[in-house]
């Protein structure tokens, strides 16, 4: 018999991957960056321009809406005017030429 030295081969030791991963940073201000809050102290050149005109556009709007609302505030008045001229002119027609002011003043 022979003797035989039983062996095996023992697992090599591999060398860990590393990967080396850096981050690309870029300053402030920089076409790119990471954006900060719209309009503050952070962001680039073109994202102030863009709010500054979002918010140009938000007041042109509020500014036609106010005009708007202006124009129909004095159709109201109008019409009031109007409805209390026709008014009068049927309660003189009614009570013989007698005003409504007339009529208010005598009960006081």
């Amino acid at each position: 018999m022979s003797l035989r030295l039983a062996t095996r081969a023992l697992p090599r030791a591999q060398p860990a991957r590393t990967f080396a991963t850096t981050t690309y940073r870029m300053a402030a201000g920089d076409t790119g960056s990471p954006r900060s809050a719209a309009g503050g102290a952070g962001g680039d050149a073109f994202s102030k321009r863009e709010h500054a005109n979002e918010e140009m556009e938000i007041r042109r709007r509020e500014k036609e809406k106010l005009e708007a609302l202006k124009k129909k505030i004095a159709d109201s008045e109008a019409q009031l005017s109007k409805d209390r001229a026709e008014a009068e002119e049927l309660h003189k027609k009614q009570y013989n030429d007698v005003s409504l002011d007339q009529v208010r003043d005598v009960g006081k």
